[in-house]
């Protein structure tokens, strides 16, 4: 028997070094058993992150009884040879009251004891499974002594296996997780452009827009509030393209009057007007074979956007004064911030000319939708105001969160100019929080905020709005009816007769509730305190309402 026992260990360790695939392996080497050792079935359970075990192969098992291979631990004999480490032999699974007869083992060979034998399978001085076989007991007196030894032999070594199998297959997963952590990275710095700092989501996805877009000639019409970098990206879009060697040349559409504009795109011949004394090419003629940049496309006049729009039909115009038509060969990125398509819906932008310009369209985020790319935009324009002054200066952490944590309605072109401003006032070299204007109202930006939006918005007449406090575990009561208008020359009501948790009457145009926050906000520079005072209600209440109508507070 000795002898039998080691040529099978022989056979199963040769069988578990061929391949790292558990799986295949362990059913090979259960394959050689049961036929060596005339067994009748055999199976290996190992546990999960919870401790439940969970069938990894079987021999004599058909699919649904390899499915209901699941055992708790202590479950059953399976279950509490795991949970003790010791094997368990049963002569007659029948007569044993801890035999859960799960895969119906029990059920076949009727009139003939069934034997079972378990073993734990060990490594690392912990229990990783479970090791079973069963057979025939005609005699119900055999010994499994000599089959115990041989079981433990054989479950040690796929210990050492299912060790190995987990420890190669946590290196190739962390392998895998740093292969892609490295390709996402290199995927975010390829699509890096020079001149632009962004990691956030929203500039990684105009940066990739950006790269896919720029080989082609197809006309980009670049979208965002001002200040948000469109003349940065028309030139990457340049960059990147086939063009680079070729000029870019950008006009602003809207520092122009129609007649200018006209000239200056087009050109004009000599003696066109009074002042032409020479021909003058255009920025088209002057683009040919680049990129054209036309910036604050919404703000051209109506008469000048059916000229536009024939030259970019026909890609051949006539200067000013002249009558033979030239051709160009330009690249058009088109940019403005500007809501076209609700000027086409009022009639101030031609629909024709939309179409051919909107074919690529690409939105620049505002600043304060990628605040994660404020501190290294302050940094990058602290460090050009450093080398430009030679100086030394940098921001403390403090400072950081209050670049942050400001609102930006101008976006970068403000962030740089606050950089700015701050680091030439700053008294010493370390930027703190206290150097800002906005921490003792001295912000010229909230000032000129508040100034243009008093300006668009006169008030006159304010309706009630209730704004509710809610307790917290109590249901919110119904508002109050607002009051019947007082006749002329009656006694103001007293302050009682006014809801608690109402906005009294006012002059001004919004109707809704949310409306009224704003309005209310924007009137005293998004201080909580002043906009409760001026709608009449308590801050607490204030808060709780710009909460509850997901109002983002503005810091200038």
């Amino acid at each position: 028997m000795v002898r039998r026992e080691l040529d099978a260990v022989y056979e199963v360790s040769k069988t578990l070094a061929t391949s790292l695939d558990v799986h295949k392996t362990f059913r090979e080497a259960l394959n050689y058993l049961i036929h060596a050792f005339d067994w009748r079935r055999a199976f290996v359970v190992v546990a999960d992150a919870e401790g439940t075990l969970n069938g990894l192969c079987a021999l004599g098992l058909t699919q649904a009884e390899q499915q209901r291979l699941r055992f708790e631990s202590g479950e059953g004999i399976v279950g509490r040879v795991f949970a003790s480490g010791v094997p368990a032999t049963v002569p007659d699974v029948r007569a044993e009251p801890l035999f859960l007869n799960r895969t119906g083992g029990a059920d076949q060979s009727p009139g003939v004891p069934v034997a079972m034998l378990a073993t734990p399978i060990r490594a690392d001085h912990r229990t990783l499974g479970v090791l079973v076989i069963d057979c025939l007991n005609p005699e119900e007196r055999r010994v499994f002594a000599d089959h115990l030894r041989l079981l433990r032999m054989v479950a040690t070594l796929m210990g050492q296996s299912l060790m190995l199998h987990r420890s190669v297959t946590a290196a190739a997963e962390s392998i895998q997780d740093e292969n892609r952590r490295m390709h996402k990275a290199l995927s975010g710095q390829r699509h890096k452009i020079e001149q632009v700092v962004g990691v956030s989501a929203p500039m990684l996805k105009v940066f990739e827009q950006i790269h896919q877009v720029a080989p082609s000639r197809t006309t980009v019409l670049l979208r965002g509030e001002s200040g948000t970098g469109k003349e940065v990206m028309a030139r990457a879009i340049h960059s990147l393209s086939p063009r680079a060697r070729e000029p870019f040349v950008g006009v602003n559409c809207a520092a122009l009057t129609e007649t200018l504009l006209e000239s200056e795109l087009f050109g004009h011949e000599k003696g066109a007007f009074t002042g032409a004394q020479g021909l003058r090419k255009g920025r088209f003629e002057m683009a040919h074979g680049g990129t054209l940049f036309l910036d604050e496309i919404g703000d051209i006049s109506a008469a000048f956007q059916a000229k536009l729009l024939r030259v970019l039909q026909e890609r051949s115009f006539e200067r000013v004064g002249g009558g033979s038509p030239v051709k160009v060969d330009v690249r058009l990125v088109l940019a403005t911030n500007r809501n076209l398509e609700r000027m086409v819906q009022a009639g101030e932008f031609r629909a024709d000319l939309y179409y051919r310009i909107n074919v690529v369209s690409i939105q620049l985020p505002p600043l304060r939708e990628r605040r994660e790319d404020i501190p290294a935009m302050a940094q990058h324009f602290l460090d050009r105001f450093n080398r430009e002054n030679d100086r030394a200066t940098r921001f403390s952490p403090e400072a950081m969160r209050v670049l942050t944590s400001c609102y930006w309605p101008g976006n970068v072109r403000e962030l740089e100019n606050c950089v700015e401003r701050t680091a030439t006032m700053a008294s010493n070299e370390l930027i703190t929080d206290l150097a800002f204007p906005c921490r003792d109202n001295r912000c010229l930006t909230q000032v000129l905020h508040h100034i243009e939006r008093e300006d668009a918005v006169r008030p006159s007449r304010l309706a009630e709005i209730p704004i509710q406090e809610v307790a917290t575990g109590a249901p919110a009561q119904p508002p109050s009816p607002a009051p019947a208008p007082a006749e002329v020359g009656a006694a103001p009501a007293p302050a009682a007769a006014t809801p608690a948790a109402a906005v009294p009457p006012a002059d001004g145009k919004p109707e809704g509730e949310h409306e009224r926050l704003i309005w209310a906000m924007e009137r005293s520079g998004w201080v909580q305190a002043k906009a409760a005072r001026l709608l009449k209600i308590s801050p607490r209440q204030m808060g709780y309402a710009l909460q509850k109508h997901g109002i983002e507070v503005r810091k200038f």
